[in-house]
């Protein structure tokens, strides 16, 4: 006699049905990633049946971090991918935005004479080459943007500086995963060698590299007073779900998003034990994490969908169409749910009574 799984009689009974709860998340602080951390995303799915699975650990499933139709997936990550897929007519929806402020920087040698935006003027400035899709061309766009940011906060425009292609560094190739991510940062080598001027970087893994490398911050663009010079990739950051997940297992949304909500508030007072996750979660080492991620980020990691965020999400959709990285526009309106957060906020609260 055999007995059918619990998954396996949830299937037959529902085609609609899942097996697993899927998220992806980028090597960033994310909320999402930290309930995973905990042990939270697995305890919440335990009594349904539901083990919780990364695409970081199932490399086959990998490229729906970039189409977003894998309908079991949870995704906290840049923008770009989610912007292009959703233009390339992915059926995904937004259910929520952060913006953390991760070190995005403009990278030079110590003797450039580069110390403010200003100063950039006229200057050689890597751009990554194209990718192998626009989706995959995220190295160029937050390049390119953060460049644009930069530039504006002193009243100049890209065309007052060189940009100068730089190819891809193979990251397959790369010893370690830390190293892999430097294929964001394409350009350091060229700056290291003198055959640029500047690089825009972000985040600990790009902040170890740059001692490295022996190179120095040129431009803070986190210390720019106006957040609107840092819309990039990750600011605002999007969460997103499958459509056909909304549809038939709303519930389950809510309850994911609940979780990161409580993330968000745990990491708001252990800040000491949330950068010893956070080196695992960005591949960098502890000087690179307590570099990039200063100040009060760490009370700053819950999602919502305010008209800020919104309006700056738009700014970047904007951007990524006119320069290329979009198939079509697309009203971000059109792509945002609020209920699942509203309910989720919720859900928080009525666990606490």
């Amino acid at each position: 006699m055999t007995f059918a799984t619990p998954t396996a009689k949830r299937l037959a009974d529902d085609p609609s049905a899942l097996e697993r709860i899927w998220f992806t998340r980028c090597p960033v602080p994310t909320a999402s990633g930290l309930a995973y951390k905990l042990g939270w995303l697995e305890q919440e799915f335990a009594a349904d049946g539901l083990p919780v699975s990364t695409l970081q650990e199932a490399r086959q499933l990998g490229h729906h971090h970039y189409d977003h139709q894998l309908p079991g997936l949870f995704r906290e990550g840049g923008n770009v991918p989610a912007l292009a897929a959703r233009a390339a007519g992915s059926p995904s929806r937004l259910i929520g935005l952060t913006w953390i402020e991760e070190w995005q920087t403009i990278l030079v040698r110590p003797d450039s004479g580069i110390r403010s935006a200003a100063d950039l003027r006229g200057k050689r400035l890597a751009l990554p080459a194209w990718g192998d899709s626009r989706p995959g061309s995220i190295a160029r766009a937050m390049s390119l943007h953060g460049y644009k940011g930069a530039l504006a906060s002193a009243g100049l425009h890209l065309d007052d500086v060189q940009l100068v292609e730089v190819a891809l560094l193979d990251q397959a190739s790369a010893a370690t995963p830390a190293l892999g991510l430097q294929r964001l940062w394409s350009g350091l080598e060229y700056l290291a060698r003198g055959e640029v001027d500047a690089v825009y970087v972000k985040g600990a893994a790009a902040a170890d590299a740059a001692r490295r490398l022996g190179l120095v911050v040129g431009v803070d663009l986190d210390l720019l007073p106006e957040p609107r010079h840092r819309i990039n990739n990750g600011t605002p950051r999007p969460i997103t779900v499958h459509q056909r997940l909304l549809d038939n297992h709303f519930d389950l949304v809510v309850r994911f998003l609940a979780q990161t909500l409580r993330a968000a508030e745990w990491a708001a007072g252990n800040r000491d034990a949330l950068n010893r996750i956070l080196e695992d979660e960005t591949r960098a080492g502890s000087q690179g994490v307590a570099e990039a991620y200063r100040g009060d980020f760490h009370t700053t990691l819950a999602p919502d969908l305010s008209a800020q965020r919104l309006a700056f999400l738009g700014t970047q959709k904007d951007f990524l169409y006119l320069h290329g990285f979009l198939e079509a526009d697309f009203d971000i309106a059109d792509w945002v749910d609020p209920r699942p957060l509203q309910a989720a906020h919720e859900l928080l609260a009525q666990r606490r009574d």
